[in-house]
């Protein structure tokens, strides 16, 4: 029998021992033009160029941790009466889609898994739907290989998100219901889905919530994550940790343009001493706050604002050398690759991070800070060992 693994993050840059990822497939083509800003697009994707790109995140990560994927573990799920009746009452509740619910469980659980991600075209047998724009009764997930989105893990517990837009909630449905119901993790798990704010909207997702260190979180407070979404996180860390100290450094982002989407935009861990960063955003003077929640045995005990993320980390005892994102001389450049996701790494373990390779600014700034820059069929085919390198850039 499969041993569960259990779920301990205490850190973004710990050595990685298991990945979840979503490989796109089908449900990436399953969009218009017409569809795509409703999809969170403002483009339609090439499914080939996506999964070669996946191909290779999949075939690095591959090398140093144990890879997950969604289907499959929701096929677990899936297997299991209780499990699929409930996840399915859940879906077809907050989509008001009651009328699919005897059609998708009379379905396999590889059709259904089909369905919940690619999506469930519309059945045209009534004037009302034949005149109806939607083309689909339960909506493909396009936005799904973003896998950190809707759930993050903190400590033994995964975060399932609440998302900002509600073409995405089925995807933190979808991730509560494997975490709880597939048998592969031994965890906690933090929803949020039923908490009611007290003021404003309450949502939160995971690309705006860091681990920097086990007592430690760095939050983005923007479009996709709410004060109230904070607010609700924090209620619960108070909960779930009655005795000592807790920090949380909230960081207020730009509502435009997109590439702001989440905090991992403008600020992620490289290594125990260095981070990437948004210079104009993090290290720069700006109009947008820093506030710094202290929470001491089970109450916040302190909420004051501080003159940005790495002063407040350094109070905390992590003095963070910036890498700042398209070089340090040309802001034009900095902010073109900013929007490119040039802050947006993924350490796998401490000094040895996943980019994108479009950003030459960016990475000609690694290098110059020892970091080996090297391209992911390399490590895939095994001309280059990771294990080789003190820190690298893949």
């Amino acid at each position: 029998k499969e041993s569960r693994l259990k779920i301990d993050v205490q850190s973004e840059i710990g050595q990685l021992g298991a990945v979840l990822l979503h490989t796109p497939g089908a449900e990436v083509e399953n969009m218009t033009p017409r569809m795509a800003q409703r999809a969170l697009y403002s483009d339609i994707l090439n499914l080939s160029i996506a999964r070669k790109e996946y191909e290779q995140i999949e075939g690095v990560l591959s090398k140093v941790a144990r890879v997950y994927q969604v289907r499959d573990l929701l096929a677990r799920v899936l297997d299991k009466a209780d499990a699929r009746r409930e996840l399915i009452s859940r879906i077809c509740i907050a989509e008001q889609a009651g009328g699919c619910f005897d059609v998708l469980m009379a379905m396999s659980s590889p059709q259904l898994v089909k369905a919940l991600i690619e999506g469930l075209p519309a059945r045209i047998d009534t004037l009302t739907a034949f005149l109806n724009e939607d083309y689909y009764s339960l909506f493909p997930l396009y936005n799904f290989y973003f896998t950190r989105d809707s759930s993050v893990t903190i400590g033994n517990n995964a975060l399932i998100c609440r998302m900002a837009n509600q073409v995405r909630a089925r995807e933190a449905m979808i991730m509560d219901a494997i975490y709880r119901c597939s048998g592969c993790f031994d965890c906690g798990t933090i929803d949020l889905q039923n908490v009611v704010p007290e003021r404003g909207k309450l949502f939160i997702e995971g690309g705006d919530v860091l681990v920097v260190r086990d007592d430690v979180l760095v939050i983005g407070n923007g479009m996709r994550t709410s004060a109230a979404g904070i607010d609700a996180l924090t209620a619960r860390f108070c909960e779930l940790f009655p005795e000592g100290k807790k920090h949380i450094i909230v960081q207020q982002l730009p509502s435009s343009p997109e590439s702001f989407i989440h905090l991992d935009m403008v600020f992620t861990m490289l290594d125990r001493d260095k981070c990437m960063t948004f210079a104009p955003l993090i290290l720069h003077d700006h109009s947008y706050k820093t506030v710094h929640i202290t929470i001491e045995d089970g109450k916040v005990s302190r909420i004051r604002g501080v003159s940005g993320i790495l002063p407040a980390l350094r109070t905390l005892g992590l003095d963070l050398e910036p890498v700042p994102c398209g070089g340090s001389s040309d802001s034009w450049v900095q902010e073109r690759e900013q929007w490119h996701s040039g802050s947006n790494m993924f350490a796998f373990a401490p000094g040895k991070v996943l980019c994108y390779a479009r950003n030459e600014a960016t990475l000609h700034e690694m290098d110059k800070h020892g970091f080996e820059v090297m391209a992911a069929r390399e490590v895939i085919s095994g001309k280059k060992k990771l294990s080789d390198y003190a820190r690298c850039c893949v």
